[in-house]
C-alpha cells in the first residue's frame, strides 16, 4: 500500500509533531543528549512560535508520559483554572447566556509554561537555556508563515486594528498582514523567554533551583504584573462590548501545574491511559468499553460497518462527556462507571443499524441525562455533498465572527533510545482568542469558553476550576508494555481521529503511516465545546477517498453525510511506537506541515 510518505523507523530516538520546525528542534535535543521529555519541552516552545494561530506561551497543555526511570505512567495537567473573581452569576449580570469565545472574559490562566517547567524539572535533564533557545531564534529570525495563518490574519486585519491594537502591534508588521510563504519574526515573545533565562540563570545554584525561578518569573514575577494590569482594561469580546476581566496576578501565583495519576481503559491486549474528565480524554476510554462488545477484526477498516459502528459508539460517549464530565476537584464524575462494563453493555443496546438524530446521555442514579441545551447555539443540520463550511451562517456581529474562528491545538509524540515516551496537546493563547499582553507579547488562553452558566452543571464555572477541554493525548500499553504515543489537534474531533487511526492499526494490521492516511471521517453530532456551542443531529463528515459504495451505505443507513476532498479534514494524527529496540513514528499529510523523523 503506497503512503503520503514513509513510516519512520530506527533505534535511537522518534519525534514526530504537528509542524516541521517543532520535530526538528525535538530531534536535536535528542542528538544533543536530551532525553524525550527534554525534547517535548524545546518542541512544545516552538509550536507556540510557530503555529500562532493554533496556540502559544499563553495557552494550555495536557501530558501524558512514561518515564522508564519511574516505570509508570503518569499525567501532568498544564490545565489553567478559572479566576478567583469569576463565576456564572457575575458573568450572566453582564448579560451573557453562554461563556463568550473571545476577550477578557473566557480567560484563565496560563498553564502551558507551567506544564513545561514541571516536565523539565522532574523528568529531564537539560537546563532552561537549552530548551527555550530554538524557540527564542526562531521567533527572532522569523519563521515561515503558513497560508492558514496568512488567512487568519486576513480575516483579523480590521479587528485588530480597531479593537485590539496590541495584537496588530505583534501580529501586523508595518500595520501589513503578512504574506503567506513570507516569514514573521515575534521579537516580543522572543524577548519574553530571553528575559525568563536571564532571571533564570541568575538564581544560580542548581538545575532545578533554576527551573524553579523561570516558574515565579512566570507566574510571579514580570509575566503576571502584565497580565495583571492588562486585564483591568476593558477589551472587545463576543458581546460586541469591551469588558475588563477577571483574571489577577494572584490568579497566576496561586496555581501550580501538577503530576496526576491517569485514567485508563483495557481494550484488547492493549490499556489505553488518559487525563482524567478535566479534559475529554474518558470519552475515548468509553468508546473503546462501547466497541469491546463489536467484531472490529471482522470489518472493513473502510467499510460503512466499521464507520457506522465506530460512529453510533461514539455519538453516546460524547453525550455522557457533555453530561457527566467536569474537574474532579470540584464535581463527583461518576468515571468508574462510566468506563464500566455493565453501564456500557446498556448504552450498547443503543446502537442500532440506523444513524440516531438524537442526543442521548445516560443516567447513573439521580445524575446525568441532560445536557444544558438552552445554552447551546443553534442546531445545524448537515446537508449531503456539502464542502466543508458552506453551510456557515453569517454571525450577528463581527466580534462574533472572530469568536467562532476559534484557534486549534497542535500536537506532538516522542520516544527516546531509552525508552522513555511523552504525547502532548499544547493548545490556547491563540492569537485569535484574546488580544496581546503588552510587554510580553502574548495572548492568554481563553478555554473558560468551554465552561457552561448553569450552576447545577459538573462543568459550570467557579472560581479555581479547570474548564473541561478537548485537550486529549494518549498513551498504551500493549500486554502491559509501553507501546505507543499518540494524538492530533482537532477540537472535538481528538479523540475520534486519533482513534480511528490506533482501531484500524491494532485491529487491521495498518502501519502507522497507513493507519494515518486511512479515509478519515467525525461527527458534530455533540454539543460543540467552543462558542457559539452549535451542534449537529447526525452529522457525519467523511472524506472522499471512501468507495462510492461506502458512501452510499452510510447515507442509506440515515447519516447526514458531508463529503470533503481527499485529506481536507484537519486530521493531524501523530502517532510513535516501541516494539523491542524498534521506533516507528508517522504524521499526518492532512495540514502538509505534520512531520515524524528519527533515526
Amino acid at each position: 500500500m503506497v503512503t503520503s510518505r514513509p513510516e519512520i523507523v530506527g533505534t535511537f530516538g522518534i519525534v514526530t509533531t504537528t509542524h516541521w520546525l517543532s520535530t526538528t528542534v525535538g530531534m536535536a535535543i535528542l542528538e544533543r543528549g536530551g532525553n524525550a521529555f527534554d525534547a517535548a519541552v524545546a518542541a512544545g516552545c516552538v509550536m507556540h512560535i510557530v503555529e500562532p494561530e493554533q496556540n502559544g506561551p499563553g495557552g494550555d497543555v495536557p501530558i501524558v508520559l512514561w518515564s522508564a526511570q519511574n516505570q509508570k505512567v503518569e499525567v501532568i495537567c498544564g490545565q489553567g483554572v478559572a479566576p478567583a473573581g469569576a463565576t456564572a452569576a457575575k458573568i450572566k449580570a453582564l448579560g451573557f447566556d453562554m461563556m463568550p469565545g473571545i476577550g477578557h472574559i473566557p480567560a484563565v490562566v496560563p498553564g502551558s509554561f507551567g506544564a513545561w517547567m514541571l516536565l523539565l524539572q522532574e523528568y529531564g535533564t537539560m537546563s532552561v537555556r537549552d530548551v527555550l533557545s530554538p524557540a527564542i531564534e526562531i521567533a527572532r529570525n522569523g519563521f515561515h508563515v503558513k497560508p492558514e495563518v496568512a488567512l487568519t490574519l486576513r480575516n483579523l486585519n480590521s479587528f485588530f486594528k480597531e479593537h485590539w491594537p496590541s495584537s496588530a502591534a505583534v501580529y501586523l508588521p508595518d500595520g501589513q498582514v503578512p504574506e503567506a510563504d513570507s516569514l514573521l519574526a515575534l521579537p516580543a515573545q522572543a524577548e519574553t523567554y530571553a528575559r525568563i533565562i536571564l532571571e533564570a540563570e541568575a538564581a544560580g545554584g542548581s538545575r532545578d533551583r533554576q527551573i524553579e525561578a523561570a516558574r515565579r518569573a512566570w507566574y510571579e514575577g514580570f509575566v503576571a504584573e502584565a497580565i495583571d494590569a492588562f486585564f483591568r482594561q476593558p477589551v472587545m469580546d463576543t458581546s460586541g462590548e469591551a469588558h475588563a476581566g477577571f483574571m489577577t496576578g494572584q490568579d497566576l501565583a496561586n496555581w501550580r501545574a501538577t503530576v496526576e495519576e491517569p485514567i485508563s481503559a483495557r481494550y484488547h491486549d492493549y490499556e489505553v491511559f488518559k487525563p482524567g474528565p478535566w479534559a475529554q480524554s474518558p470519552v475515548m476510554l468509553q468508546q473503546l468499553t462501547l466497541l469491546k462488545g463489536f467484531d472490529l477484526d471482522a470489518m472493513d477498516p473502510a467499510g460503512a460497518d466499521f464507520v457506522h459502528t465506530v460512529q453510533e459508539c461514539a455519538k453516546l460517549a460524547f453525550a455522557d462527556r457533555d453530561s457527566f464530565y467536569g474537574d474532579p476537584k470540584f464535581a463527583d464524575v461518576p468515571i468508574r462507571v462510566l468506563l464500566g462494563e455493565e453501564y456500557n453493555a446498556e448504552r450498547r443496546k443503543l446502537v442500532t443499524s440506523t444513524a440516531s438524530l438524537e442526543l442521548r446521555p445516560g443516567m447513573i442514579g439521580n445524575f446525568g441525562g441532560g445536557i444544558p441545551q438552552h445554552a447551546l447555539g443553534s442546531t445545524k443540520m448537515a446537508h449531503r455533498d456539502v464542502l466543508a463550511g458552506a453551510d456557515e451562517e453569517c454571525p450577528r456581529t463581527y466580534a462574533q465572527y472572530v469568536a467562532s474562528k476559534h484557534g486549534d491545538t497542535c500536537h506532538l509524540d516522542i520516544i527516546d533510545k531509552w525508552g522513555n515516551m511523552v504525547s502532548a496537546t499544547p493548545s490556547g493563547g491563540w492569537l485569535s482568542g484574546s488580544p496581546v499582553v503588552p510587554g510580553i507579547g502574548i495572548p492568554v488562553s481563553v478555554r473558560g469558553q468551554m465552561f457552561w452558566l448553569d450552576e447545577g452543571h459538573p462543568n459550570c464555572i467557579e472560581p479555581g476550576k479547570r474548564p473541561r477541554t478537548t485537550l486529549t493525548p494518549s498513551l498504551a500499553t500493549r500486554k502491559g508494555v509501553p507501546y505507543i504515543a499518540f494524538g492530533t489537534p482537532g477540537g472535538d474531533q481528538q479523540d475520534q481521529w486519533s482513534l480511528h487511526a490506533f482501531l484500524r492499526h491494532i485491529h487491521h494490521g495498518l502501519n502507522l503511516q497507513q493507519a494515518i492516511d486511512a479515509p478519515s471521517f467525525y461527527t458534530k453530532h455533540l454539543a460543540s465545546s467552543f462558542y457559539p456551542r452549535e451542534w449537529a443531529p447526525g452529522h457525519l463528515a467523511v472524506e472522499s477517498t471512501f468507495s462510492a459504495e461506502t458512501l452510499a451505505e452510510l447515507d442509506r443507513r440515515g447519516h447526514r453525510l458531508e463529503i470533503h476532498g481527499r485529506w481536507e479534514h484537519y486530521n493531524s494524527v501523530t502517532m510513535a511506537t516501541k516494539s523491542g529496540r524498534i521506533l516507528r513514528a508517522g504524521a499526518s499529510p492532512r495540514r502538509m506541515q505534520s512531520c515524524a523523523i528519527g533515526r
